[in-house]
């Protein structure tokens, strides 16, 4: 098997993580320094969100220079010290590339709109306005307003599906395409283990530019772009040709990674796979993130996804991202055990959001500290991204100034202070991915429904002659869950003692687990 497959996933916010030279700013130096912690905790490797070049409109996902470390960050220098420190504990790291659109400022665009003659003109989306005025068509963008940016001085529309300082390429050129598996390139070269692709669903717009339809679905509250259904505007079926080709890139060198964003349903990510699974080797699912923390959904979603799944497709889950609200608020800090063994102990790669291990909650951020210039059209994502809380000191031990955004509450959730405490959150991740990392039928085995009511959860794990069932409890009482056979408990989120002997049947605590290996 890949690396990948049997190993674990880690989300970490540059800007937010450790800085290192006292800008308030999280940074590459700052990365290395807290290598031993990611060491500690077990993971496999880490997938950085943009570090390159940028105005920071987006917050790197507005990129200027695809092949420059942004000075805020540091220098390529820098990032090369990183991954061969990374490399020295046996962490691959990831990069996060966007290939949809590019920053206003990229020298691509500077161009492009320069001249409708010039030759990077057809590298962007331009369009003539309808035929009565205006915009070219109805679509949407996911940040607020129309797709659709007027050029003064060229009399044509450029198309953002996201912020207008953020003009999307357009991928029917193959310029664009090879220049994007160029830069590509240059990453793998420096021995970059793969790259996580940003809104990779974007990529193919429909060729006749036709008016999106109506959302039958839209309820009032939703963001305003969920008013159409984006059915010419994403998720084409030309995309997969596209991935195709990054996918070859990535297989110009051996035993690289490439993952896909793609917010669609379990049915449709299966085609990010690729035909012959020469697309992806992971599309992420994003599903648990937007599936009520309940047993019967969250047993329904897994069996709908694993029937979804191609023939040899590899499966992967996400429980938190730099773009949705932080775990323990989004589901209650009293599931933040039950979630970690549930993301711990699927069939599939697991995905750890940087924080979301020490139980991190969202920060409410006041008016004046928001960051986030897509707030006033979406949920705002700064408290989701709020600074690493490593110790309770003034900044958290995350930066010796005042940090780039709010911090939480320090006192309580801090990496020192559950380091310490072998009942904490944080030394339960690190007990479930030991016990994942030694477990055959964790790791790698198959998975079986084997009951579930509107309380409880408990499913089967099996791999060469292990047997491994996980129970767990939704509810706020206790509550039986039946065990086929006998067995030994080896974990428990709380409450219960490991070690202890299982026969039939186990009684859970309220809002706990447990990871049972069955005896013959």
């Amino acid at each position: 098997m890949h690396w990948w497959q049997t190993g674990i996933l880690y989300q970490l916010y540059p800007r937010s993580f450790q800085d290192s030279d006292g800008d308030g700013i999280g940074d590459l130096k700052g990365i290395i320094e807290r290598l031993p912690y990611l060491a500690e905790l077990g993971v496999d490797a880490v997938w950085l969100s943009p570090i390159f070049v940028s105005p920071m409109a987006d917050f790197g996902y507005d990129i200027a220079d695809y092949c420059t470390v942004d000075p805020l960050f540091g220098t390529v220098r820098d990032f090369d010290a990183l991954l061969a420190a990374a490399h020295a504990r046996g962490i691959k790291v990831l990069l996060d590339l966007v290939p949809n659109h590019t920053s206003e400022r990229h020298p691509w665009f500077v161009e492009s709109r320069s001249s409708r003659d010039h030759p990077k003109r057809d590298w962007y989306i331009w369009r003539d306005a309808a035929p009565g005025g205006g915009a070219p068509n109805n679509w949407l963008s996911e940040f607020g307003g129309s797709v659709w940016a007027f050029d003064e001085a060229t009399g044509q529309y450029y198309y953002h599906a996201f912020l207008r300082e953020q003009p999307d390429l357009n991928w029917r050129n193959p310029q664009v395409r090879a220049a994007i598996h160029d830069v590509m390139r240059f990453w793998l070269k420096r021995g970059v283990d793969g790259f996580r692709v940003d809104a990779i669903w974007h990529l193919i717009k429909d060729e006749a530019f036709r008016d999106n339809p109506r959302n039958r679905d839209f309820r009032a509250g939703d963001p305003d772009y969920k008013r159409l259904s984006p059915l010419h505007s994403t998720d084409r079926p030309e995309v997969h040709d596209a991935i195709r080709g990054l996918r070859a890139v990535i297989d110009e060198f051996p035993d690289r990674l490439l993952i896909s964003e793609a917010y669609v349903p379990v049915e449709k990510l299966a085609a990010y796979y690729g035909p012959d699974l020469a697309g992806a080797h992971l599309p992420f699912n994003f599903a648990l993130i937007e599936t009520p923390f309940a047993p019967r959904a969250i047993a329904a979603l897994i069996e709908r996804y694993e029937r979804a799944l191609p023939q040899g497709g590899w499966p992967n889950w996400v429980m938190g991202n730099h773009d949705r609200p932080r775990l323990a608020s989004r589901i209650g800090a009293a599931n933040a055990r039950l979630a970690a063994m549930l993301l711990l102990t699927l069939r599939g790669t697991p995905t750890l959001y940087y924080g979301d291990e020490i139980g991190i909650r969202q920060v409410d951020i006041p008016p004046d500290r928001v960051r986030d210039p897509a707030a006033a059209h979406v949920p705002g994502r700064d408290g989701a991204r709020t600074p690493m809380q490593w110790d309770a000191s003034r900044f958290a031990g995350f930066s010796t100034q005042e940090p780039w955004l709010p911090l939480g509450d320090v006192a309580a959730i801090n990496v020192a202070r559950e380091r310490d405490d072998p009942g904490s959150l944080l030394n339960l991740y690190r007990q479930l991915i030991a016990l994942r990392r030694t477990s055959a039928a964790l790791n790698r085995g198959s998975y079986l429904t084997l009951a579930v009511s509107d309380e409880t959860f408990a499913y089967l794990r099996q791999a060469d002659g292990e047997d491994i069932v996980v129970a767990l409890n939704f509810s706020d009482a206790t509550a039986s869950v039946p065990v086929p056979g006998p067995g030994t408990m080896w974990l428990a989120t709380n409450g219960l003692e490991a070690g202890g002997a299982v026969s039939g049947s186990i009684t859970l605590p309220p809002r706990s687990g447990v990871v049972i290996a069955l005896t013959s």
